[in-house]
């Protein structure tokens, strides 16, 4: 058995060292959600440069953001701090990226019209296009973000090359309820790691399943597992960050669907198996996660199962779940995507993996130790093939998962021969 770490870079809590964020402020109510998302770069390792327009002063002060940000604050072209009177030059030459959040109607504007009247607009016509990347995040009335004119501006934009991020919808600070929020910070600050993440696996399409079944036994009972998703969610948001396009079929789990991923929910092991098989031929990696529930009550009763002086405790007979991996697996080639399974065992984990790997008939099976796991934020895997085994050590999951997708990745693109998705 050897051992690797997990992925560079992926330290929990530190996705962002190293980058430095130049964070443009526009005028509008959303700013005030700037000094938390300013707080998040910093927490996840960034260095943040702030920038304010003239109306962005009007509803948060450069002092709030100078203090979270640890930074001086700038907001004019003639700032006459840099030794070449250059704001807009050597604030964009030393950043990884300018984020603009909120990102207005009218800035947005500025922006497909290359104008350059203020420095945040100056500094982002003058960045590299090759090397600095240019993320928005819009924040306006639902009616000003579905206009014909701001659409036209968001498609420019993206033709352009900027990557546009949201926005949200919901209760707007006008009393208006639709599209038009600028995206929470935690979901910016998890957008701005995504779009630094390798894309291993652009072009992929990925089917994903995750959390446990749940067999009922009758209307208000049922068998289950302590599998909480947490590892099969994080694998989705992992792929996705990786480029891939994810279907993830979830059991009944209360978890979020990561950004950028289409979600099925499912309950039973049955219902699983019905989601995914006719899924599996579009796909070209499937991830099985989830911990199927192996048998369920061949009869399911119609009213709650009392206990009654006669039988106290009743007889359950069970029968067989079908086999999900094993199914998928058995496709024929052209249809079959490139599998990975999963083994959650309580002892002797590598002897189960192993013969679970071949009992499946699947290219690399990924064990852990189900009890020290189950419901965690960190884990431990083992990963099995023809060749022998390599440990993942124990890391928090997300860490785990963006290593686990590069391993893939890497076995992907050595593999012989790759299904393409029909």
């Amino acid at each position: 058995m050897t051992c690797a770490a997990p992925a560079p870079g992926a330290t929990a809590g530190a996705e962002l060292a190293g980058r430095h964020i130049v964070l443009g402020l526009s005028g509008g109510i959303a700013c005030y959600k700037a000094a938390d998302l300013t707080r998040e770069l910093v927490k996840a390792g960034a260095t943040v440069q702030v920038v304010m327009t003239a109306a962005a002063e009007a509803f948060i002060t450069p002092v709030t953001l100078q203090a979270l940000s640890n930074r001086p604050v700038f907001t004019s072209q003639w700032d006459a701090r840099p030794d070449n009177n250059m704001a807009h030059i050597g604030l964009s030459r030393e950043a990884d990226a300018v984020l603009i959040a909120p990102a207005s109607a009218d800035f947005m504007a500025k922006l497909v019209q290359g104008r350059a009247d203020d420095l945040l607009s100056l500094l982002c016509l003058a960045r590299p296009l090759e090397r600095v990347p240019l993320l928005v995040a819009p924040a306006m009335n639902r009616e000003m973000w579905s206009h014909p004119a701001t659409q036209r501006n968001v498609a420019q934009l993206r033709a352009d090359g900027a990557t546009v991020l949201g926005p949200g919808a919901g209760d707007q600070a006008c009393g208006e309820v639709g599209d038009g929020r600028m995206l929470e910070p935690a979901e910016l600050r998890d957008a701005l790691i995504a779009f630094f993440q390798p894309k291993l696996l652009a072009g992929r399409r990925v089917l994903i399943t995750a959390g446990p079944t749940f067999e009922p036994i009758d209307p208000v009972r049922g068998i289950t597992n302590h599998s909480s998703g947490k590892m099969g969610f994080a694998i989705a948001r992992a792929a996705a960050e990786a480029g891939a396009e994810v279907t993830l079929v979830a059991g009944p789990v209360h978890l979020p669907t990561p950004a950028g991923v289409r979600r099925l929910n499912v309950q039973s092991a049955q219902q699983m198996f019905d989601a995914v098989l006719p899924l599996a031929p579009q796909h070209g990696l499937f991830v099985a996660t989830a911990a199927v529930a192996d048998w369920r009550p061949a009869a399911l009763a119609g009213e709650k199962i009392k206990k009654t002086a006669e039988q106290r405790v009743p007889t359950l007979s069970l029968t067989e779940n079908p086999d999900i991996l094993a199914a998928v697996a058995r496709l024929p080639a052209g249809q079959r995507p490139w599998c990975v399974g999963f083994a959650a065992e309580s002892h002797d984990l590598l002897r189960h993996a192993r013969e679970k790997r071949e009992r499946k008939g699947v290219p690399l099976l990924v064990g852990n130790i189900g009890p020290a796991t189950f419901g965690q934020d960190d884990n431990a895997l083992l990963l099995v093939d023809a060749q022998g085994a390599v440990e993942l050590p124990r890391a928090p999951k997300l860490t785990l998962a963006r290593a686990l997708v590069a391993e893939i990745a890497r076995r992907l693109a050595n593999a012989p021969t790759f299904p393409s998705p029909t």
